[in-house]
């Protein structure tokens, strides 16, 4: 029997009308993320400052309720860094906001230099086409530096929103080939 999309909806526990209406919810949220990106980052920034605080918070608790205390001393600091990291982002997102793109700048930049000596390396597994994502990266990250800090605050809005566009397609894709599939027997 042939794999089909309508049944790789089914795996996933979908009907071809909540594949459809996940994708059109994600649609959705993109398109308002992408409205105000940079307001969608500075969100971002308090969420994952919140989660890093409380991250860090339950390291600690945890170092001291451990059976033996080898490695408290590392423990208690790793947790440490977490919470401040975590307080920093929620106390001025704006500027944390900001230097968390410098980073995702620099990433792109690295990871797409990674990228281009891998194609290099490994030109006849499709090295061309990973000749091409190391360029697109490394354009991306100069593309970010260049207009850093003064339209940093847009970029991961900007990311997040295609993506939830992009990623509520293939579910409205998927739910829609499978609507009109007939099914079998």
């Amino acid at each position: 029997m042939a794999h089909t999309r309508s049944d790789e909806a089914r795996t996933w526990g979908t009907g071809w009308w909540q594949a459809i209406l996940l994708g059109l919810v994600l649609i959705l949220a993109g398109l308002y993320i992408l409205m105000n990106a940079a307001g969608a980052t500075v969100v971002s920034a308090i969420v994952f400052g919140i989660a890093l605080l409380v991250a860090g918070l339950f390291e600690i608790v945890q170092a001291f309720w451990a059976q033996h205390w080898a490695g408290l001393l590392w423990r208690l600091l790793l947790g440490a860094f977490y919470a401040i990291a975590g307080a920093v982002l929620v106390a001025d997102p704006v500027a944390a906001s900001v230097l968390v793109t410098l980073v995702f700048a620099a990433a792109l930049i690295a990871s797409g230099i990674v990228r281009i000596v891998m194609a290099l390396q490994d030109w006849h597994r499709l090295g061309w086409l990973l000749l091409a994502s190391g360029i697109v990266g490394v354009l991306a990250g100069l593309i970010i530096l260049a207009k850093w800090p003064f339209d940093g605050l847009w970029v991961f809005g900007l990311v997040v929103g295609i993506d939830l566009v992009l990623h509520g397609a293939w579910w409205v894709a998927i739910g829609w080939t499978g609507q009109s599939e007939p099914r079998a027997a």
